[in-house]
């Protein structure tokens, strides 16, 4: 349960509003942390962080503030040098609204420093979020031109302006991903030019993960950006940037332990950053590490409201940590603080209609699919103002809730108004291949509501096949859905197989761990059956905080698989016996005792 304490001192993360030009550090106050995080901070603390290369800088505000070690040197004046390097630190955690401002206030004090208009527009364009709009560009062009009117002072400065120039200019007559690549070329020659400038090849690597294909799914670009980054990350292990890219690029089921690493470090690097205390989730969410996510996150909500307490820009950010928190809650017994999340997302202060469009719209319709409330999902209402985009979600849970309710009709009219909903490029949500997937999905479950299970199979397989080789975040898997269709149509067997392949991909998922225990049960495999329910029961610390009905056939369901007889540990001491096998033996309280039986008695037997 989440639960909060005040906290006396300042924060790891507090900012100051100065923008580095004064040593002033920023007042203790109060804040307000989750219990959850506390250890993790004092650990933080006293481990401490490797120390920096001579030449690499920690940036900061204020005496507090931790951003990582940047090394940029500029011919402009000696007196921006810190400054400048903090607008670096601050994009290579994508804390754009600062840095874009960070850049302004260099320009203010050195106005001949032509660099700072390369940092300006560099902030206008968010290479991994999303495509800028017509403003931004405009904006971007803008900085460009003014330094190429100042003029820079060196070679190499000349040819960071030039680079970034190759993805503004035109912008009107070439398309994005064709502007983005050529912006990657521009930066590989200029990496390969400058062997020494670490900077180089730290853009250079995530110039290629912003011009990835959208529908690559041999990840070239991923894997030579890490293989770049890594390099460096040996050599600078506190770079803010090395990590975060990282994290990108090990960013899917087949790299992602890969990753763990760079996960592991990106949040003690740069913890004033939001962005870096939530981007380690993006690990741990595609390695079913749950209670991580959801520290991690949580910091990230955390961070963000402090930062914005200080009058930093950035106050949307903690909407993308609380995806990921509604997406971990609910995956691990945690429904209650799932739904405290989207109850609270309404009453956050400073959002737009834009800001709110996603949220509002996926976050119902996440928790009503992912625990079963049909009638929910096919009863979700669309809010007012949001996009075209993200009402396709709302059509999509709807049908997908009408037809598992055994309401075809509801579910085809739901299926109709989302095949018929064409949003224009600004306002899609998903890449092509998840909005076509979501929409093989909605018209399998409806081809099954209509009796048809043997199409709605076939529609099911083949979303999963597409998805399977580029599986998106936060996502529910169509293997899964594929596996709860099997078991709807009694063909258990198989839909095993279909949950322990989607859970390779996307490990101690809440509903394919259940489905794969009771498909293995259905079966006559009690001893799959028994490890699966053991596995769900650990993740959900028992169940302790959850009267989900799975859970409760889980317990049940894994006595009878078993023969024994399962209880929460207690006292840290775990109790069990059966057929002579009697043991006692210090345990972390959140296992179950089945899964202790399961282990030592194995053992014994053995």
């Amino acid at each position: 349960m989440i639960q909060l304490i005040e906290n006396k001192t300042s924060r790891l993360g507090l900012i100051a509003k100065n923008n580095g030009f004064s040593k002033k550090a920023a007042s203790p106050r109060k804040t307000r942390l989750y219990f959850e995080l506390i250890f993790a901070v004092i650990l933080s603390l006293a481990l401490g962080q490797a120390a920096p290369a001579q030449d690499e800088h920690h940036h900061a505000a204020g005496a507090s503030e931790q951003l990582g070690a940047i090394s940029f040197p500029t011919s402009c004046s000696p007196g921006v040098e810190l400054p400048f390097e903090r607008g670096v630190a601050l994009l290579h955690s994508f804390w754009y609204e600062e840095s874009a401002k960070q850049f302004e206030a260099v320009a203010a004090h050195d106005p001949h420093c032509a660099m700072a208009y390369w940092g300006e527009a560099m902030s206008y364009w968010h290479p991994l979020w999303e495509r800028p709009g017509a403003e931004a560009l405009q904006q971007g062009w803008a900085a460009v031109e003014k330094a190429n009117a100042i003029g820079a002072k060196t070679q190499r400065e000349r040819d960071y302006i030039a680079a970034i120039a190759v993805f503004y200019q035109d912008s009107a007559k070439r398309d994005h991903l064709a502007r983005a690549t050529a912006y990657a070329e521009a930066m590989g020659k200029l990496s390969a030019q400058y062997p020494d400038d670490r900077e180089a090849a730290i853009f250079y690597a995530l110039a290629l993960l912003g011009s990835r294909p959208p529908d690559d799914t041999t990840f070239a670009n991923n894997r030579k950006a890490a293989a770049i980054l890594e390099k460096v990350f040996a050599a600078r292990p506190d770079h803010p940037g090395v990590a975060h890219y990282l994290i990108h690029a090990y960013d899917n089921p087949e790299l992602a332990p890969l990753g763990l690493s760079a996960a592991r470090r990106y949040a003690q690097i740069a913890p004033s950053s939001p962005h870096a205390q939530h981007m380690p989730s993006h690990i741990f969410t595609r390695l079913g590490l749950w209670q991580d996510s959801i520290a991690s996150n949580l910091a990230s909500v955390a961070a963000t409201r402090e930062s914005v307490e200080m009058h930093m820009g950035g106050a949307s950010h903690q909407l993308h940590a609380m995806d990921y928190l509604v997406y971990a809650f609910l995956q691990c017994g945690q429904e209650s603080d799932a739904r405290k999340i989207i109850e609270e997302m309404h009453s956050i202060p400073g959002m737009t209609a834009d800001d709110l469009s996603y949220p509002l719209t996926e976050f119902p319709a996440r928790y009503a699919l992912e625990l079963h409330h049909w009638s929910d999902a096919a009863a979700l209402e669309i809010p007012k103002g949001v996009s075209l985009g993200d009402r396709a979600t709302i059509f999509w849970a709807r049908a997908i809730g009408a037809a598992r309710s055994g309401d075809a009709a509801s579910a085809r009219r739901d299926l109709k108004e989302l095949e018929a909903l064409k949003s224009p490029p600004e306002q899609q949500r998903y890449s092509t291949r998840e909005s076509e997937i979501r929409l093989e999905e909605a018209r399998a479950w409806v081809a099954f509501a209509e009796g048809k299970g043997e199409d709605a199979a076939h529609l099911l397989r083949a979303a999963a096949a597409r998805e399977d080789v580029a599986r998106f975040e936060l996502a529910i898997p169509a293997r899964e859905m594929l596996g709860e269709l099997l078991l709807e149509l009694k063909q258990p067997a198989q839909a095993l197989t279909e949950f322990e392949t989607s859970l390779r991909l996307s490990p101690n998922r809440f509903n394919a761990l259940y489905g794969a225990g009771r498909a293995a049960e259905l079966a006559g495999n009690s001893k799959k059956a028994a490890s699966y329910y053991a596995q769900l029961l650990k993740i959900c610390d028992g169940g302790a905080h959850s009267d989900r009905p799975e859970l409760t056939r889980a317990k049940t369901s894994a006595d009878a698989c078993s023969g024994a007889f399962v209880t929460p540990c207690d006292s840290r001491i775990c109790m069990w016996s059966r057929s002579g096998c009697s043991l006692a033996t210090p345990m972390p309280t959140s296992l179950y005792a089945l899964l202790c039986f399961e282990v030592a008695c194995q053992s014994s037997r053995d």
